[in-house]
């Protein structure tokens, strides 16, 4: 997104906005990671901002200490009287904000863009700057105050001067770019267990939420290097029930639930200690979920996926094609995901053992000889993109294997030969006995599915496409062209009108 001219305004903020109990004022769905010094949040008013920092630094983290910003969003922003305002393409509005290879450095001159173009729209408007909300409903700001994204970070390091906000564009549904992963990983380095790692993006939903597993997948790198020699000199603890990598989930809930795709299997099985790093991943992405899996937050990044495939199954054919695209760019993230935890692993690991030799008797515990490294002096000797080369097979691997799921349920072999069997010997006499056995099979196919519209619909999606299926050559041709023309649609009663129409005479 470049062209600032023709970007509309449009509102970050919208009615029902906050989805979390015991909200921060001007901080949408701001929340906690538990166990870790992570944040999550929406885009926040200026206000909310110094509320948001405030309640982080709490009572005893100094308010001139580091804090770690992360803004994940590609769109660039700015604030009216406080209030922020983004930059959208018309035909983005109230939807995901897709915006293609957006890097920070685009991100920061397209701001500066938008706010000339804001401030020129305003004059022009006698001092009024038209927006929209993101139901497209207009709006009008009489502009009493106009700044960027950036200078309203610079008035707030007055009072916290250790801020550090930094861009890190990514796009809603598929995984952050290698690159990405290292930008957060090379301002994390240095950084102390304890400081507090923000991360925001429009709504605080499935950006801010990816953001915020490679924020905690990063500080369990500072853990391990930094106390597992350490823990195991107390007495009495058990150091491997600290470890995210024994994580077990509830093996009652469905497989899908639980991440267990095809391509992913096939990580697992390639990467070194893949399940290890899978189970990593799973404990981290659950914290960062909602309640039911022990988060504070909107969005469980694994189990929407499996949320998404369900929905799949009761949508029509325009709609799958866009649901099927997002679903595949979600597995390519939660892929990503279990793949930096590996490489986590491996920096954790490498950190422990190539400390220079001068410095490892400072570090060292008398009574293992293992290493307890200063958070803030770890170093990451390999970036994510270097780990990638080192794999390269990965990429191959997800790019072909993230469409690897059924898609359409099976019709068991016997009910189909059933159905084709009587529609072969008389389709307009068996009629009646074929609706009847196509909607008994449906109902046995759909068994897992609760009452009520969703599991109608499936059913009602599953006999238009079985009777399209069986129908005779000369009617399936008829009603293809039709179809392919868009005269009629693919839907049961639209196909058994054509076929048993009877012209008057």
């Amino acid at each position: 997104m470049g062209d600032m001219a023709n970007a509309a305004c449009m509102a970050d903020g919208f009615d029902k906005i906050q989805k979390l109990p015991d909200p921060v004022v001007g901080c949408p769905n701001f929340r906690r990671v538990p166990g870790f010094k992570v944040y999550c949040c929406g885009q926040p008013t200026i206000a909310g901002f110094e509320a948001a920092l405030t309640k982080v630094c709490g009572e005893t983290y100094p308010k001139d200490g580091p804090i770690i910003w992360f803004n994940l969003r590609q769109e660039p922003t700015v604030y009216v009287n406080g209030v922020p305002i983004c930059a959208r393409p018309a035909n983005k509005i109230g939807e995901y904000a897709e915006l293609g290879a957006i890097t920070r450095d685009i991100a920061k001159a397209n701001e500066v863009e938008f706010l000339a173009v804001c401030e020129m729209r305003a004059k022009e408007n006698g001092g009024k700057l038209k927006a929209v909300d993101i139901n497209k409903t207009a709006l009008e700001f009489e502009v009493k105050e106009l700044k960027s994204l950036s200078q309203v970070i610079e008035g707030l390091k007055e009072k916290f001067p250790g801020l550090v906000h930094w861009r890190v564009p990514v796009c809603n549904s598929a995984a952050p770019l290698e690159s990405d992963f290292d930008i957060i990983c090379k301002t994390l380095v240095g950084t102390a267990i304890n400081t507090p790692v923000i991360v925001n993006d429009q709504v605080g939903l499935s950006r801010a939420t990816t953001g915020c597993v490679a924020a905690c997948l990063f500080k369990e790198l500072q853990i391990s290097a930094s106390f597992e020699g350490l823990v195991e000199t107390v007495p009495g603890v058990n150091a491997t029930l600290l470890k995210t990598d024994k994580y077990v989930m509830n093996p009652e809930k469905d497989t899908l639930f639980r991440g267990e795709f095809e391509v992913v299997k096939e990580l697992i099985a390639t990467l070194k200690d893949g399940a290890a790093a899978k189970n990593n991943a799973d404990k981290i992405i659950d914290l960062n979920g909602t309640p039911k899996t022990g988060g504070t937050g909107i969005k469980q990044l694994r189990e929407n996926i499996a949320e998404s495939k369900l929905s799949y199954e009761i949508m029509d054919d325009a709609a799958q094609a866009f649901l099927k695209t997002k679903i595949m760019d979600n597995i390519q993230k939660y892929f990503y995901l279990i793949v930096f935890a590996g490489y986590i692993r491996e920096a954790a690991a490498a950190a422990r053992e190539t400390i220079e030799a001068d410095k490892k008797a400072a570090v060292a515990l008398p009574s293992s000889g293992k290493c307890s490294i200063p958070a803030t002096e770890l170093k990451i000797g390999k970036t994510f993109a270097a780990f990638m080369e080192e794999n390269a097979g990965l990429r191959a691997l997800i790019d072909t294997g993230k469409g690897n799921l059924q898609w359409e349920r099976d019709i068991p072999a016997a009910s189909l030969a059933n159905l084709e069997s009587l529609a072969a010997k008389d389709f307009q006499g068996n009629l009646g006995k074929i609706i009847h056995d196509i909607y008994q099979t449906a109902h046995v196919m759909f068994g897992d599915m609760p009452q009520g519209d969703h599991k109608k619909r499936a059913k009602y999606r599953f006999a238009s496409k079985t009777i399209m299926r069986i129908l005779p050559a000369a009617q399936k041709g008829e009603v293809e062209k039709l179809i392919e023309g868009k005269k009629m649609t693919m839907d049961l009663y639209e196909i058994l009108g054509k076929c048993t129409w009877v012209q008057p005479k």
